[in-house]
């Protein structure tokens, strides 16, 4: 990691807000509180936490860095949505299958159906099939503005390679409507029009609560009298700034399990292993290749709508510290039920009358929480059974995220991490890092600016190294753009998609390019 500079990691997560000050590869605090209705309290709370460890280093700080699933979790609840409007440029083409199609009923209603059909839109080689009717848009958008909606989704055919028709349609009805919070499909998805059109919904429904969101981070560092730049994790487990993310909250959605396995890759010092994050109501796995999460290759859901933009492959079981233990007609089960943060009212180590995960660890002599005396009823065979089930589910998610059937090393982060205590198979060994209980924090401290390209280019024109150079270029300017330190940016990934189905020589290109903070010493 270049620079030794001072950073302020944060992690907001559904429960807990988490926190690590770091001084290049040096964790020098860390603290832990209660995340709150308005954000901004979890977060003051945890860095006063911090601040008052270490007090003569609140004027080094030179940047923070702040992970959150708030935007997730309001859309997966339905909270804090709202309703929009949506545009898709494509007539007379792309009109059989509507927008909102396959959503889930109570989505339908938060986002209203209002839906709006328009000409225009360009072939997959970039050819204009149909000129944009502005008239119509014009009318369409003044339809939108009378009905009060401020949140816009914009989507057009191939938008990924001609975006600038998505571009002028957002000009038309930014004109009608100035006060609208608009959303470019091209910006958020791949290629596929419904699952790219899905994401802009998506995001269009979240533009005004994350305005809130974001306003109450920096309002929280303002206040704690932090005077540094504030940056926000993204789905890759690299940086965006507050305006972006204030812009596009999907590209933010799965920034909790990235930076558990970002800050696991960095307490561990490993490029390539498998991650589990075990909370108290879930235990999420991902794979660390290169130091970076491995990501989907096919669509993925968020709150029961496909969508195709870059997330993390990372499989969510209900394994975790307040998971029930039950007897059913199979024997004894861990989960996937779970007493969630209510863990400290209701687990019998703490004088309640639910068995948990916790009290099965606690009863075996894995941790050191709550009154052991509590569960010395416990019988040896329950435990023995409970831990059996609850190793075997850990084992059999990890045996679906693996690709191969080589052992790999497993690293356990996050609270519930003492629940596993002996080897699993498909592992070669069983890590717990030190400060492992805020990974999520420590991913989000020393996490880098990325830059992306994925586009079609002709290679059978201009030829496949001309086309790899060129999108590797735009990748790197699009880091430099983003915040990366110019001459220390690196290409990790490059992946070459021939559109066989397509005209001859197309081929769909990803780079991504990342480099540390040029805000950093």
């Amino acid at each position: 990691m270049s620079g030794s500079g001072y950073r302020l990691g944060i992690d907001v997560g559904g429960t807990n807000t988490d926190a690590v000050l770091m001084r290049g590869r040096e964790v020098l605090a860390t603290a832990k509180s209660f995340t709150t209705a308005d954000v901004r309290s979890g977060v003051v709370n945890a860095v006063r936490m911090i601040l008052d460890k270490a007090p003569e280093h609140r004027a080094a700080i030179e940047a923070v860095m702040i992970g959150t699933t708030q935007f997730v979790n309001a859309f997966v609840q339905r909270k804090g949505l709202a309703p929009v409007a949506i545009f898709r440029v494509s007539l007379p083409k792309a009109d059989g299958v509507p927008p909102l199609a396959g959503w889930p009923d109570d989505l339908v209603e938060v986002t209203g159906s209002h839906i709006y059909m328009v000409g225009g839109g360009a072939l997959y080689t970039g050819k204009d099939y149909a000129p944009l009717d502005e008239d119509a848009l014009r009318a369409a958008a003044e339809d939108a503005r009378a009905k009060g909606l401020k949140a816009v989704a914009i989507s057009a055919n191939f938008a990924p390679i001609r975006p600038d028709i998505e571009e002028k349609a957002a000009a038309v009805v930014q004109a009608v409507m100035p006060d609208a919070r608009i959303t470019l499909s091209s910006k958020v998805g791949g290629l596929g029009l419904i699952d790219r059109e899905n994401a802009a919904v998506i995001n269009a429904t979240l533009a005004e609560f994350s305005e809130r969101v974001i306003g109450s981070l920096q309002t929280a560092i303002a206040d704690l009298e932090i005077n540094a730049p504030i940056y926000i994790s993204q789905n890759d487990g690299t940086l965006i700034t507050t305006e972006t993310a204030s812009a596009f909250p999907i590209l933010t959605c799965s920034a909790g399990p990235t930076n558990s396995i970002r800050g696991a890759a960095f307490l561990t010092g490993l490029d390539e292993a498998v991650v589990a994050d075990i909370g108290g109501t879930t235990t999420d796995i991902g794979f660390l290749l290169r130091g970076f999460p491995r990501e989907t290759t096919a669509a993925n859901y968020i709150g029961g709508v496909r969508t195709n933009f870059r997330m993390p492959d990372v499989l969510s079981i209900g394994i975790g510290g307040g998971s029930l233990v039950r007897k059913g007609e199979k024997g004894w089960t861990v989960g996937p039920e779970s007493v969630g943060f209510r863990l400290a009212e209701e687990g019998l180590i703490f004088g309640g009358e639910t068995l948990t995960a916790s009290d099965i660890a606690v009863r075996a002599g894995q941790a050191e929480i709550g009154d052991p005396a509590k569960v010395a009823h416990v019988p040896d065979e329950t435990v023995q059974a409970a831990l059996d089930n609850l190793h075997f589910q850990i084992e059999d998610a990890i045996d679906q995220i693996k690709t191969s059937n080589h052992a790999l090393p497993l690293v356990l982060v996050g609270g519930g991490s003492i629940l596993i205590s002996r080897p699993l198979k498909g592992t070669s060994e069983v890590l717990k890092p030190a400060h492992a209980e805020v990974a999520n924090a420590v991913g989000a401290a020393i996490a880098l600016v990325s830059g992306r390209v994925d586009k079609l280019y002709d290679v059978g024109t201009m030829g496949r190294e001309a086309a790899l150079e060129l999108a590797r270029k735009e990748a790197t300017d699009a880091a430099i753009a983003a915040g990366a330190r110019e001459g220390e940016v690196e290409i990790v990934e490059i992946v070459e998609l021939p559109m066989t189905h397509m005209k001859s020589g197309s081929v769909q290109i990803r780079v991504r390019a990342v480099g540390p903070l040029a805000a950093l010493a």
